[in-house]
């Protein structure tokens, strides 16, 4: 099989833990576009906050597209154009902060290129580390959001979280996309939104069939893109379920998983290593 489209999850999965791409991934990524093949990078982080590392793997030179808020946006490298947006209404807004409110759990949003909160907690706080968007903490969230946003997050500790996730899936069933994207990190899209779906929408345009596509990720937002992919691939550090589901299991984030598999099925079948 021909690749002609990989797509990566970013943290823990592309990024080592240091939130850098290894010489040797880079180099196997950098070989891969040389070759025609479109690398895309796929995360729940918003546009901004991937723009870094797009532009560290020259994605607008090699005409690539970026899937963020967990597939809720397409974005064009090269043009700069959205190919795609999903948001969530200031209603359905206000609704998921009092649920949050009724699970106890913290919740946060964005407004522009800013994360919005009530009150700062170290959940939020690790978001802001990752992404690099500045936090705002307001006295109404309600009050704050009166457009709509593409995404919203409840957080709290991996074990109650856990909870509230099963609970809300079955309560906002057919209503919105529930996933958690890290063990503490609880996401709400549009629903039948998910990195998988956008996936679909992103290569119907491209004229790429999916058996084409290589799609690595380490959790259960990337559950959908690994299902759909051609070749799904789980990180070694995934947890066990979503190794389950892959097609194909490789190394860690930290132990060059991403560039092994591009070494294996992408660059030794045009004989670059």
């Amino acid at each position: 099989m021909k690749y002609k489209m990989i797509v990566l999850d970013l943290d823990d999965t592309l990024l080592q833990d240091d939130h850098t791409i290894s010489p040797r991934t880079k180099k196997a990524l950098m070989d891969a576009q040389e070759v025609g093949v479109k690398v895309v990078l796929a995360s729940g982080r918003p546009t901004y906050a991937m723009y870094d590392i797009a532009e560290e793997l020259r994605l607008e030179e090699y005409g690539s597209f970026i899937l963020s808020f967990n597939g809720a946006k397409i974005t064009n490298c090269q043009t700069g154009e959205e190919l795609f947006s999903s948001t969530l209404s200031p209603e359905t807004v206000h609704h998921l902060y009092e649920l949050s409110r009724r699970e106890n759990v913290w919740m946060h949003t964005y407004v522009g290129d800013s994360i919005v909160t009530e009150a700062g907690n170290q959940f939020t706080n690790i978001e802001g580390e990752i992404t690099g968007l500045e936090i705002f903490e307001v006295d109404s969230l309600i009050d704050s959001v009166k457009e709509p946003v593409v995404k919203v997050l409840m957080l709290e500790e991996e074990s109650k979280l856990a909870i509230v996730e099963q609970k809300l899936q079955e309560e906002l069933a057919g209503q919105l996309s529930v996933m958690r994207s890290k063990p503490f990190f609880l996401e709400f899209t549009e629903a039948g939104v998910t990195k998988g779906t956008s996936l679909n929408h992103l290569i119907e345009q491209l004229g790429i069939e999916r058996e084409e596509v290589i799609a690595m990720g380490d959790s259960y937002n990337d559950l959908a893109m690994i299902e759909f992919a051609g070749l799904g691939v789980a990180m070694g550090n995934a947890p066990e379920d979503i190794k389950e589901q892959a097609d194909y299991v490789t190394d860690t984030n930290m132990n060059e998983g991403v560039a092994k598999v591009v070494e294996k099925f992408v660059l030794k079948t045009v004989q670059l290593v």
